[in-house]
Protein backbone atom coordinates (compact mmCIF):
# COMPACT_ATOMS: atom_id res chain seq x y z
CA UNK A 1 0.00 0.00 0.00
CA UNK A 2 1.33 3.42 -0.96
CA UNK A 3 0.57 5.51 2.12
CA UNK A 4 1.68 8.69 0.41
CA UNK A 5 -1.22 8.33 -1.98
CA UNK A 6 -3.75 6.98 0.49
CA UNK A 7 -6.84 9.09 0.98
CA UNK A 8 -10.08 8.44 2.79
CA UNK A 9 -13.06 10.52 1.81
CA UNK A 10 -16.74 10.98 2.33
CA UNK A 11 -18.94 10.34 -0.64
CA UNK A 12 -20.75 13.64 -0.18
CA UNK A 13 -20.61 17.12 -1.65
CA UNK A 14 -22.02 19.75 0.74
CA UNK A 15 -24.44 22.15 -0.92
CA UNK A 16 -27.20 24.70 -0.55
CA UNK A 17 -29.11 26.05 2.43
CA UNK A 18 -29.99 25.02 5.97
CA UNK A 19 -33.22 25.23 7.93
CA UNK A 20 -33.55 25.28 11.73
CA UNK A 21 -37.33 25.13 12.07
CA UNK A 22 -38.91 22.95 14.72
CA UNK A 23 -40.07 19.65 13.25
CA UNK A 24 -43.57 18.33 13.83
CA UNK A 25 -45.37 15.44 12.18
CA UNK A 26 -48.79 16.52 10.97
CA UNK A 27 -51.32 13.79 10.40
CA UNK A 28 -54.95 14.01 9.37
CA UNK A 29 -57.19 11.16 10.50
CA UNK A 30 -54.52 8.47 10.88
CA UNK A 31 -55.66 4.89 10.42
CA UNK A 32 -55.89 3.01 13.69
CA UNK A 33 -52.74 1.04 14.60
CA UNK A 34 -50.86 2.44 11.60
CA UNK A 35 -47.83 4.59 12.57
CA UNK A 36 -48.09 8.30 11.84
CA UNK A 37 -45.20 8.10 9.42
CA UNK A 38 -47.60 6.64 6.86
CA UNK A 39 -49.15 10.09 6.51
CA UNK A 40 -48.57 12.30 3.48
CA UNK A 41 -47.20 14.98 5.82
CA UNK A 42 -44.24 12.79 6.78
CA UNK A 43 -43.36 12.20 3.13
CA UNK A 44 -43.12 15.93 2.49
CA UNK A 45 -42.17 17.29 5.93
CA UNK A 46 -39.14 19.16 7.18
CA UNK A 47 -36.81 16.16 6.99
CA UNK A 48 -38.23 14.65 3.79
CA UNK A 49 -36.41 14.88 0.47
CA UNK A 50 -37.72 14.66 -3.08
CA UNK A 51 -36.52 11.06 -3.08
CA UNK A 52 -39.43 9.93 -0.89
CA UNK A 53 -42.04 12.36 -2.23
CA UNK A 54 -44.81 10.31 -3.91
CA UNK A 55 -45.53 13.23 -6.23
CA UNK A 56 -42.11 12.88 -7.87
CA UNK A 57 -43.07 9.78 -9.86
CA UNK A 58 -40.18 7.69 -11.16
CA UNK A 59 -37.64 10.11 -9.68
CA UNK A 60 -38.57 8.95 -6.17
CA UNK A 61 -37.83 5.57 -4.62
CA UNK A 62 -41.56 4.72 -4.53
CA UNK A 63 -41.54 4.59 -0.74
CA UNK A 64 -45.22 5.19 0.02
CA UNK A 65 -46.29 2.00 -1.75
CA UNK A 66 -43.69 -0.04 0.13
CA UNK A 67 -44.96 1.32 3.46
CA UNK A 68 -48.48 0.23 2.55
CA UNK A 69 -47.19 -3.34 2.38
CA UNK A 70 -45.09 -3.15 5.54
CA UNK A 71 -45.55 -4.75 8.96
CA UNK A 72 -42.59 -4.88 11.32
CA UNK A 73 -41.64 -8.31 12.66
CA UNK A 74 -38.35 -7.39 14.35
CA UNK A 75 -36.13 -4.48 15.29
CA UNK A 76 -33.34 -3.86 12.79
CA UNK A 77 -30.00 -2.38 13.84
CA UNK A 78 -28.03 -0.44 11.24
CA UNK A 79 -24.41 0.42 12.00
CA UNK A 80 -23.66 3.88 10.60
CA UNK A 81 -19.88 3.98 10.12
CA UNK A 82 -19.37 7.70 9.68
CA UNK A 83 -18.66 10.93 11.59
CA UNK A 84 -20.96 10.04 14.48
CA UNK A 85 -24.60 11.02 15.01
CA UNK A 86 -26.02 13.93 16.99
CA UNK A 87 -27.63 11.95 19.79
CA UNK A 88 -30.16 14.61 20.84
CA UNK A 89 -31.39 15.63 17.40
CA UNK A 90 -35.22 15.73 17.55
CA UNK A 91 -35.52 13.67 14.37
CA UNK A 92 -33.07 10.96 15.46
CA UNK A 93 -32.99 10.75 19.26
CA UNK A 94 -35.57 7.97 19.53
CA UNK A 95 -33.84 5.88 16.86
CA UNK A 96 -30.38 5.60 18.38
CA UNK A 97 -29.41 2.11 19.46
CA UNK A 98 -28.18 1.54 23.00
CA UNK A 99 -27.01 -1.79 24.34
CA UNK A 100 -28.32 -1.05 27.82
CA UNK A 101 -29.57 1.80 29.95
CA UNK A 102 -30.88 5.18 28.87
CA UNK A 103 -29.58 7.01 25.83
CA UNK A 104 -27.19 9.86 26.56
CA UNK A 105 -23.92 11.39 25.39
CA UNK A 106 -21.93 8.49 26.87
CA UNK A 107 -24.20 5.65 25.80
CA UNK A 108 -25.27 5.66 22.20
CA UNK A 109 -22.35 4.42 20.13
CA UNK A 110 -18.58 4.17 19.85
CA UNK A 111 -15.85 6.57 18.80
CA UNK A 112 -12.92 4.93 17.02
CA UNK A 113 -11.72 8.16 15.43
CA UNK A 114 -8.90 9.06 17.82
CA UNK A 115 -5.41 7.75 17.25
CA UNK A 116 -4.22 5.09 19.68
CA UNK A 117 -1.57 7.37 21.20
CA UNK A 118 -4.20 10.04 21.85
CA UNK A 119 -6.36 7.53 23.70
CA UNK A 120 -3.38 6.31 25.69
CA UNK A 121 -2.39 9.85 26.69
CA UNK A 122 -5.94 10.58 27.83
CA UNK A 123 -6.27 7.10 29.36
CA UNK A 124 -9.36 6.51 27.28
CA UNK A 125 -10.71 3.56 25.39
CA UNK A 126 -13.16 3.71 22.52
CA UNK A 127 -15.92 2.51 24.84
CA UNK A 128 -15.49 5.64 26.99
CA UNK A 129 -15.43 8.18 24.18
CA UNK A 130 -18.46 9.82 22.64
CA UNK A 131 -19.28 9.49 18.93
CA UNK A 132 -20.19 13.19 18.79
CA UNK A 133 -20.81 14.38 15.25
CA UNK A 134 -18.84 17.61 14.92
CA UNK A 135 -18.82 17.28 11.14
CA UNK A 136 -22.50 16.78 10.26
CA UNK A 137 -22.11 14.10 7.62
CA UNK A 138 -23.14 11.16 9.81
CA UNK A 139 -26.20 12.96 11.15
CA UNK A 140 -27.34 13.70 7.60
CA UNK A 141 -26.82 10.09 6.48
CA UNK A 142 -28.63 8.77 9.57
CA UNK A 143 -31.60 11.04 8.87
CA UNK A 144 -31.98 9.61 5.38
CA UNK A 145 -32.02 6.04 6.69
CA UNK A 146 -34.63 7.03 9.28
CA UNK A 147 -36.73 8.83 6.63
CA UNK A 148 -37.06 5.53 4.74
CA UNK A 149 -37.62 3.33 7.81
CA UNK A 150 -38.78 5.47 10.75
CA UNK A 151 -38.47 2.63 13.28
CA UNK A 152 -34.86 1.75 12.46
CA UNK A 153 -32.28 1.45 15.24
CA UNK A 154 -29.10 3.41 14.44
CA UNK A 155 -25.74 2.40 15.93
CA UNK A 156 -23.37 5.38 15.77
CA UNK A 157 -19.80 4.28 14.98
CA UNK A 158 -17.47 7.23 14.47
CA UNK A 159 -14.29 6.68 12.48
CA UNK A 160 -13.42 10.08 11.02
CA UNK A 161 -10.88 12.46 12.54
CA UNK A 162 -10.20 15.53 10.36
CA UNK A 163 -6.74 15.91 11.94
CA UNK A 164 -5.78 12.28 11.33
CA UNK A 165 -3.91 10.89 8.33
CA UNK A 166 -5.60 8.76 5.71
CA UNK A 167 -3.99 5.68 7.24
CA UNK A 168 -5.23 6.56 10.73
CA UNK A 169 -8.76 7.07 9.45
CA UNK A 170 -8.57 3.77 7.58
CA UNK A 171 -7.44 2.02 10.76
CA UNK A 172 -10.37 3.60 12.59
CA UNK A 173 -12.73 2.44 9.85
CA UNK A 174 -11.51 -1.13 10.22
CA UNK A 175 -12.05 -1.01 14.00
CA UNK A 176 -15.56 0.37 13.53
CA UNK A 177 -16.42 -2.29 10.96
CA UNK A 178 -15.03 -5.01 13.22
CA UNK A 179 -17.13 -3.77 16.12
CA UNK A 180 -20.27 -3.79 13.96
CA UNK A 181 -19.56 -7.34 12.81
CA UNK A 182 -18.87 -8.53 16.36
CA UNK A 183 -22.16 -6.98 17.48
CA UNK A 184 -24.01 -8.90 14.73
CA UNK A 185 -25.78 -5.85 13.39
CA UNK A 186 -28.30 -6.40 10.62
CA UNK A 187 -26.86 -3.93 8.09
CA UNK A 188 -23.74 -1.76 7.84
CA UNK A 189 -23.92 1.63 6.10
CA UNK A 190 -20.52 2.97 5.04
CA UNK A 191 -20.78 6.20 3.06
CA UNK A 192 -17.05 6.67 2.65
CA UNK A 193 -13.97 5.02 1.23
CA UNK A 194 -10.79 5.57 -0.71
CA UNK A 195 -8.66 4.37 -3.64
CA UNK A 196 -6.36 2.08 -1.65
CA UNK A 197 -7.30 -1.50 -0.68
CA UNK A 198 -6.55 -2.90 2.76
CA UNK A 199 -6.02 -6.56 3.62
CA UNK A 200 -7.29 -5.92 7.14
CA UNK A 201 -10.43 -4.20 5.91
CA UNK A 202 -11.06 -7.01 3.44
CA UNK A 203 -10.63 -9.57 6.22
CA UNK A 204 -13.29 -7.88 8.36
CA UNK A 205 -15.68 -7.55 5.43
CA UNK A 206 -15.25 -11.23 4.62
CA UNK A 207 -16.13 -11.98 8.23
CA UNK A 208 -19.29 -9.92 7.73
CA UNK A 209 -20.00 -11.94 4.60
CA UNK A 210 -19.66 -15.20 6.54
CA UNK A 211 -22.09 -13.88 9.15
CA UNK A 212 -24.58 -12.78 6.50
CA UNK A 213 -24.25 -9.05 7.22
CA UNK A 214 -24.96 -6.83 4.24
CA UNK A 215 -22.69 -3.80 3.73
CA UNK A 216 -24.07 -0.88 1.73
CA UNK A 217 -21.11 1.11 0.37
CA UNK A 218 -20.81 4.34 -1.58
CA UNK A 219 -19.37 4.22 -5.09
CA UNK A 220 -17.48 7.45 -4.40
CA UNK A 221 -17.44 10.95 -5.90
CA UNK A 222 -14.40 10.98 -8.16
CA UNK A 223 -16.37 11.17 -11.45
CA UNK A 224 -14.62 7.94 -12.46
CA UNK A 225 -15.44 4.60 -14.04
CA UNK A 226 -14.55 2.23 -11.21
CA UNK A 227 -14.81 -0.75 -13.56
CA UNK A 228 -11.26 0.26 -14.47
CA UNK A 229 -8.61 -1.10 -12.09
CA UNK A 230 -6.83 2.25 -11.88
CA UNK A 231 -10.05 3.88 -10.63
CA UNK A 232 -10.99 1.26 -8.02
CA UNK A 233 -12.73 2.60 -4.90
CA UNK A 234 -12.78 0.63 -1.65
CA UNK A 235 -14.61 -1.01 0.03
CA UNK A 236 -16.95 -0.86 -2.96
CA UNK A 237 -14.42 -2.53 -5.29
CA UNK A 238 -13.64 -5.60 -3.17
CA UNK A 239 -16.31 -7.53 -5.07
CA UNK A 240 -17.72 -9.44 -2.10
CA UNK A 241 -21.22 -10.86 -2.31
CA UNK A 242 -22.36 -8.95 0.77
CA UNK A 243 -21.33 -5.51 -0.53
CA UNK A 244 -23.87 -3.42 -2.44
CA UNK A 245 -22.19 -0.52 -4.25
CA UNK A 246 -24.35 2.55 -4.81
CA UNK A 247 -24.13 5.38 -7.33
CA UNK A 248 -26.14 8.62 -7.17
CA UNK A 249 -28.80 9.96 -9.55
CA UNK A 250 -30.71 13.24 -9.73
CA UNK A 251 -34.41 14.05 -10.20
CA UNK A 252 -34.03 13.42 -13.93
CA UNK A 253 -32.79 9.88 -13.18
CA UNK A 254 -29.34 10.70 -14.52
CA UNK A 255 -26.11 9.82 -12.75
CA UNK A 256 -24.91 13.03 -11.12
CA UNK A 257 -21.67 14.45 -12.49
CA UNK A 258 -19.66 13.80 -9.32
CA UNK A 259 -20.71 10.17 -8.88
CA UNK A 260 -18.43 7.28 -9.73
CA UNK A 261 -20.00 4.80 -12.09
CA UNK A 262 -19.46 1.42 -13.70
CA UNK A 263 -21.79 -1.07 -15.37
CA UNK A 264 -20.01 -3.94 -13.60
CA UNK A 265 -18.86 -2.42 -10.32
CA UNK A 266 -21.78 -0.19 -9.30
CA UNK A 267 -24.76 -2.34 -8.37
CA UNK A 268 -27.56 0.20 -8.22
CA UNK A 269 -28.32 3.92 -8.35
CA UNK A 270 -30.32 5.88 -5.78
CA UNK A 271 -31.17 9.55 -5.18
CA UNK A 272 -28.13 11.63 -4.28
CA UNK A 273 -28.64 15.20 -5.51
CA UNK A 274 -29.69 18.04 -3.19
CA UNK A 275 -31.02 15.64 -0.57
CA UNK A 276 -32.68 17.15 2.49
CA UNK A 277 -32.07 15.49 5.85
CA UNK A 278 -31.17 16.18 9.48
CA UNK A 279 -28.18 18.39 10.30
CA UNK A 280 -26.60 19.96 13.40
CA UNK A 281 -28.99 21.54 15.86
CA UNK A 282 -32.68 20.91 15.39
CA UNK A 283 -32.86 21.48 11.68
CA UNK A 284 -32.49 20.08 8.21
CA UNK A 285 -30.21 20.87 5.31
CA UNK A 286 -29.08 19.69 1.91
CA UNK A 287 -26.17 17.54 0.80
CA UNK A 288 -25.24 15.87 -2.48
CA UNK A 289 -23.30 12.69 -3.18
CA UNK A 290 -23.18 8.92 -3.21
CA UNK A 291 -23.21 9.01 0.60
CA UNK A 292 -26.83 10.09 0.45
CA UNK A 293 -27.67 7.51 -2.22
CA UNK A 294 -26.12 4.79 -0.07
CA UNK A 295 -28.32 5.74 2.88
CA UNK A 296 -31.51 5.33 0.82
CA UNK A 297 -30.51 1.80 -0.14
CA UNK A 298 -29.67 1.01 3.48
CA UNK A 299 -33.08 2.26 4.57
CA UNK A 300 -34.88 0.00 2.10
CA UNK A 301 -32.78 -3.01 3.13
CA UNK A 302 -33.59 -2.32 6.79
CA UNK A 303 -37.29 -2.01 5.96
CA UNK A 304 -37.30 -5.38 4.20
CA UNK A 305 -35.25 -7.05 6.93
CA UNK A 306 -37.70 -5.80 9.56
CA UNK A 307 -40.61 -7.48 7.78
CA UNK A 308 -38.76 -10.60 6.64
CA UNK A 309 -36.09 -11.32 9.28
CA UNK A 310 -35.14 -14.71 7.83
CA UNK A 311 -33.90 -13.29 4.54
CA UNK A 312 -30.09 -13.45 4.39
CA UNK A 313 -27.62 -11.22 2.58
CA UNK A 314 -27.82 -13.29 -0.61
CA UNK A 315 -31.60 -12.94 -0.64
CA UNK A 316 -31.39 -9.21 0.01
CA UNK A 317 -28.79 -8.63 -2.67
CA UNK A 318 -30.84 -10.51 -5.25
CA UNK A 319 -34.00 -8.66 -4.21
CA UNK A 320 -32.38 -5.23 -4.58
CA UNK A 321 -30.78 -5.90 -7.93
CA UNK A 322 -33.64 -7.87 -9.47
CA UNK A 323 -36.25 -5.32 -8.41
CA UNK A 324 -34.31 -2.25 -9.53
CA UNK A 325 -36.05 -0.17 -12.18
CA UNK A 326 -34.02 -0.20 -15.40
CA UNK A 327 -33.86 3.15 -17.15
CA UNK A 328 -32.12 4.09 -20.42
CA UNK A 329 -30.40 7.09 -18.80
CA UNK A 330 -28.63 4.78 -16.35
CA UNK A 331 -27.48 2.17 -18.86
CA UNK A 332 -23.71 1.83 -18.90
CA UNK A 333 -23.48 3.66 -15.57
CA UNK A 334 -24.74 1.00 -13.15
CA UNK A 335 -25.45 -2.71 -13.37
CA UNK A 336 -28.47 -3.24 -15.62
CA UNK A 337 -29.16 0.50 -15.64
CA UNK A 338 -31.13 -0.02 -12.44
CA UNK A 339 -32.31 2.45 -9.81
CA UNK A 340 -33.74 1.78 -6.36
CA UNK A 341 -37.49 1.10 -6.16
CA UNK A 342 -38.71 0.36 -2.64
CA UNK A 343 -42.15 -0.94 -3.64
CA UNK A 344 -40.77 -3.33 -6.24
CA UNK A 345 -38.17 -4.50 -3.72
CA UNK A 346 -40.85 -5.15 -1.10
CA UNK A 347 -42.89 -7.15 -3.63
CA UNK A 348 -39.88 -9.25 -4.55
CA UNK A 349 -39.05 -9.77 -0.89
CA UNK A 350 -42.54 -11.21 -0.37
CA UNK A 351 -42.06 -13.54 -3.34
CA UNK A 352 -38.64 -14.63 -2.11
CA UNK A 353 -39.92 -15.24 1.40
CA UNK A 354 -42.88 -17.30 0.16
CA UNK A 355 -40.59 -19.37 -2.04
CA UNK A 356 -38.30 -19.94 0.92
CA UNK A 357 -41.24 -21.14 3.03
CA UNK A 358 -42.40 -23.44 0.24
CA UNK A 359 -38.93 -24.92 -0.02
CA UNK A 360 -38.82 -25.54 3.71
CA UNK A 361 -42.26 -27.13 3.59
CA UNK A 362 -41.16 -29.58 0.90
CA UNK A 363 -38.04 -30.48 2.86
CA UNK A 364 -40.11 -31.15 5.97
CA UNK A 365 -42.51 -33.33 3.99
CA UNK A 366 -39.64 -35.56 2.85
CA UNK A 367 -38.50 -36.33 6.39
Amino acid sequence: MNLNKLTLTFATVFTLLFSAQTFAIRSTSPIKEVPTYYSEAYLSGMFASWAIDPNKGKASINLKQSWQKFAKKKDVVVAVVDTGIQYNHPFLAKNLYVSNGQIGPDNYGMDFSKKDEEKENKKETSSKTKPVDTHGHGTHVAGIIKSVFPEVKLMALKYYNPQASGQDNLNSTIKALKYAVDQNVDVINYSGGGPEPSDEELKVLKEAEEKGILVIAAAGNERSNIDLAENAYYPASYGLSNIITVGAHNEENEIISSSNYGSKSVDIAAPGFKIKSSIHGNGSGYMTGTSQATAFVTGVVALIKAKYPKLNHDHLRNILLSSSLSLPKLEGKVLGGGKLDAARAMDMAAQTYNQMLSGNARKLAKK
